[in-house]
């Protein structure tokens, strides 16, 4: 995949590490952008044109893990964290928050622009193998509603917002807590297992409609996806 016209967007506060990022990148070809502040970064996603976010954990206003996660309620775009913590549970949570990679400071930026180069393909892969699937799902984001074979399903507010998320990545699985950040509105206030309890009542309003069929696939130690008919 040629890197023209691909924007990268940099939100690290440390200058001098912006500035390799922005030769590196440039070096292969990428058009570049950096700010400063967690905030401004989400703006500049908000207003488009933004392929890829290099997103620096220990930020001044906003920590990563809070941008990602309010990132992740309306955008999939690909996130690669730098990070200066190599501990395990850091990796864990920020994977777990829907982060496409990591780097660990101190880092390559050779290696960095590799791995960027590898997530933009990884995600122009899914995108062109999910773009032909005719889907038995219709969706109508202002009325809020969904039909399923030309049914409209009876659904309350977070089995709509659950199935949506679902519908809107069908070649993704989405873990629990991805799930839970996207959809309840306090996950943190919440538990893991409401998520599955949604998945079984959608479950059941889907099969009365299509008994043969079982859309949403449970991946073991994952967690969900939706698989569309060929």
């Amino acid at each position: 995949m040629s890197p023209q016209s691909k924007h990268i967007l940099i939100v690290e506060d440390e200058q001098a590490i912006a500035d390799t990022l922005i030769y590196a990148l440039r070096t292969e070809g990428y058009v570049t952008t950096h700010c400063l502040l967690g905030r401004e970064g989400l703006t500049h996603v908000a207003d488009g044109g933004v392929d890829l976010m290099i997103l620096d954990i220990g930020l001044p206003d906003l920590n990563g893990f809070e941008i990602c996660r309010e990132l992740r309620r309306t955008s999939e775009l690909p996130v690669l964290f730098l990070t200066a913590r190599g501990d395990e549970i850091d990796r864990i949570v920020g994977l777990e928050l829907g982060a496409d990679d990591y780097v660990v400071k101190p880092f390559s930026p050779r290696e960095v622009a590799v791995r960027v180069r590898r997530i933009l393909h990884r995600a122009t892969t899914e995108r062109t193998a999910a773009a032909p699937v005719s889907s038995p799902f219709e969706i109508d984001e202002d009325q809020r509603t969904v039909r399923y074979y030309g049914t409209a399903l009876q659904l309350t507010r977070y089995e709509y917002d659950l199935l949506a998320t679902l519908i809107g990545a069908p070649a993704r699985v989405f873990s629990r807590a991805q799930l839970m950040q996207r959809v309840w509105v306090h996950p943190e206030h919440s538990l893991e297992r409401t998520v599955d309890t949604h998945i079984k009542t959608l479950r059941a309003k889907l099969h009365a409609v299509r008994p043969d069929l079982d859309p949403i696939r449970t991946h073991r130690g994952l967690g969900y996806g939706l698989e569309l008919p060929a």
